[in-house]
This record gives structure tokens, sequence and C-alpha cells, in this order.
């Protein structure tokens, strides 16, 4: 029995060209009834995919029509189907973010990567962080801080000078950016298990914005974090480009 594929694709030329010539090649199925969804584009369109279907059984396959690509496989058109019947799968868990404003409101999204916050002033910004309700550290001065799966280790954690995480190994990496006070401290490894909560000091003069891939919510006072073990993204690799392979290989450059 053939594969049944749905192709989806981002706007840029390349990848909505692609879209075309694998769609007559391949046929393109409903994403409801397919075993398998074909994403073309970069990391941000996989991203936006995945949180997309995160309802939908199917795994995703993405081929890069982006720039960097590290959720991607290279893009051919060639031997689709037998690529997609080798492909190695790696399943990832999202952290759950809920972030209360200054105005009363409060607001919820996932992060497959990371949830960030940043200053959104002149001046730096001052959290005390709670980890499972206990205060680990009463103030930390910075530009931001996060909190990043294994998946998303690799993107603006590592950016900002932390940790690359082995996929299987049930850890969040908590990461400074920037950090003014203690100046030192570039973060710690929590159990996945870990809530972590980052309470916004002097959120008025000092405001400071949140993230979860890129869904952004500005004049938060607090932010409370946590993986959430319920949603399972299913994501397909090439044999020997899995994403544990370019975890590990990532450290060597």
């Amino acid at each position: 029995m053939s594969l049944r594929i749905a192709f989806c694709a981002s706007s840029a030329p390349t990848a909505q060209a692609a879209l075309a010539a694998l769609s007559r090649r391949y046929g393109d199925h409903a994403e409801d009834g397919a075993d398998v969804i074909v994403a073309l584009g970069g990391d941000g369109f996989m991203l936006a995919t995945l949180h997309r279907t995160q309802d939908n059984p199917a795994p995703v396959y993405g081929m890069n029509r982006g720039t960097v690509g590290f959720l991607m496989n290279g893009y051919s058109e060639h031997d689709l189907p037998a690529r997609l019947e080798a492909a190695e799968e790696a399943v990832i868990n999202p952290l759950a973010m809920r972030a209360a404003r200054l105005d009363g409101s409060v607001h919820e999204a996932l992060a497959i990567n990371e949830v960030s916050l940043l200053r959104a002033g002149p001046q730096a910004s001052r959290l005390k962080i709670h980890v499972d309700g206990k205060v680990r550290m009463a103030e930390l001065v910075c530009d931001g801080a996060l909190v990043a799966t294994p998946a998303g280790s690799t993107a603006y954690n590592y950016s900002a000078h932390g940790p690359i995480l082995p996929i299987g190994s049930d850890v969040l990496a908590l990461t400074a950016m920037s950090a003014f006070r203690p100046r030192r401290w570039r973060g710690a490894l929590l159990p996945k298990t870990a809530r972590v909560t980052f309470e916004v000091l002097e959120p008025e003069k000092r405001p400071v914005m949140a993230e979860a891939d890129a869904r952004a919510v500005r004049d938060v006072v607090s932010v409370d974090i946590r993986s959430e073990p319920s949603i399972a993204h299913r994501v397909m690799f090439d044999p020997g480009h899995g994403l544990e392979e370019r975890l590990i290989r990532e450290q060597f450059v």
C-alpha cells in the first residue's frame, strides 16, 4: 500500500515551486487522512506546521526550502516514498506557557523550542526565579532568560551560551541572557518535570515581554513554564541525520 502524503509549504517561492513539483509527482492527500505530512520551508515553517497539526497523529517530515533547516531534511524530488519509509522518528513534548500581564489578563501558549523573557525597555529586567514553588534566585538582573527543550537547545538557547541537550535527556535548560547580577550566572539544568516561574520585579519601570516560539505577550508580571507531556510531536528524519545525531554533531563544530 502506497503512503498517503499531504504536502504543505511556506509562502517562499522556492517552497511553492517544490510544493507544485512534489504534488504532481506523488499526489497530495488531505492532512486528516494522510500517513505523513511533508512540510516544505525552513525551521520557522516547521514549527508552525507542528503547532498547527498537533492533534493530527500523522508524523511530520520536513524538507528544507528555507535557510538554516535544523529541523529539516535535505530537499530532493526523487524517491520520496522510500525516504519516508526509512525515516527515523523523534518525539518532542512542547513547553506550556502561562503569562500574566499588568492589565490582569492571562495568556497561554505552547513552545516547541523555548519560552523566553526579554526586556522591553532601555533598562535591564529584574526577575525572581521559582522552581517547583521554591525561590531559587531572588533577583536576576539581565537582558532576559529562557527555558529550552532539548529540541530547541541548539536555537536561541545555544546562541545565549546555553548547553546543548541530548534529545532523550528529559532535561530542560534555564539560560540567562547577558546576566548583570549575578554576573557569572549562566543558568541551570532542570528535570523535565520541573515547573519554572519567572516573577517580574518592577514591571512598570522595567517592562518585560514573553515569547513562546515567536508568539509574544507584552508587559508580563509573571510567566509559568512547564513541559506538556500530553502533547507529542512526531518528527521524521533521514537515517543518520536524526535529531539526536544533529544535537551531538552541533557540539563539535
